[in-house]
């Protein structure tokens, strides 16, 4: 995962906070197919070389969110097997 490390610290306390339904419900978040066609057209335009300031500053965005949601979701996965195991 490209997140930097702080970031997973920092939503550990928020990872504490999901109990076995909100952990699940966080589990069960898809991305809109029209955001994952935004972020393949503007990889494309990154890889290429062709992308502008704008699209890069959305392209940074959009992968800055999805790092959030992945950790997010980890701290969800850890939350339900500690509800489990206890």
């Amino acid at each position: 995962m490209s997140a930097h490390p702080s970031l997973s610290g920092i939503l550990e306390p928020l990872g504490n906070c999901l109990d076995a339904e909100s952990a699940r419900r966080v589990l069960a978040l898809k991305t809109d197919p029209a955001i994952s066609e935004r972020v393949a057209e503007l990889a494309l335009q990154a890889n290429e070389g062709t992308i502008s300031a704008a699209d890069q500053a959305e392209y940074e965005s959009i992968i800055n969110a999805m790092d959030f949601i992945s950790i997010l979701k980890l701290k969800a996965r850890r939350r339900l097997n500690l509800t489990a195991s206890a």
